[in-house]
């Protein structure tokens, strides 16, 4: 398993080890030993999985403290791009995102600490996505930002006409009027 720093200060891609023959596979796609050595403590205590066609975008979401969350996110069938943005007022990335397009295929899984929204695009004609979370939803604390906010200058893998929101996440603020909740 290989633990790859990002631009992001604590931000990771992960990649699995993959031991297959003509039967299938094997891979470990998690290991709270490795993932304490490699990126820091932490206690997962839900796992959530969602299956979408393609063209549906999910977020960019975030709970506001103390409901905050990390999550480590994987795409188990098809392909997303994920997207990750560092709202940690004070951070030198404050603002920046890192996008991955994670794959049945690649296994590449995202670690996104607390301090940052996320969300996902559908590349694929559907896509079963799977994530692990650090504390539990609380819908008063669920926020988020717009998705194709010019400041942030995302780029989704997707045309605009093929974009499916959620009408929740069709009403996001922009990020210049975000007071973030969050600190470096």
């Amino acid at each position: 398993m290989k633990f790859i720093k990002t631009e992001i200060q604590d931000v990771y891609i992960i990649e699995p080890s993959i031991f297959g023959d003509e039967r299938g596979y094997f891979l470990e796609s998690f290991n709270l030993e490795k993932f304490e050595e490699n990126i820091y403590p932490i206690k997962f205590l839900q796992d959530n999985e969602s299956k979408s066609s393609k063209g549906v975008l999910r977020g960019l979401h975030f709970q506001k403290t103390p409901f905050d969350q990390a999550k480590l996110v994987r795409c188990i069938v098809g392909r997303v791009m994920d997207v990750a943005v560092d709202l940690r007022k004070g951070s030198p990335t404050y603002g920046k995102h890192v996008a991955i397009e994670l794959s049945g295929e690649n296994k590449k899984q995202l670690f996104v600490p607390r301090g940052f929204a996320h969300g996902f695009s559908v590349l694929s004609e559907t896509a079963v996505f799977a994530y692990k979370v650090d504390n539990t939803y609380a819908p008063e604390y669920d926020f988020g930002i717009r998705y194709n906010d010019e400041d942030l200058n995302i780029d989704w893998g997707l045309a605009e006409n093929e974009v499916q929101l959620s009408e929740k996440d069709k009403d996001l603020p922009f990020f210049k009027n975000l007071d973030s909740p969050f600190n470096f």
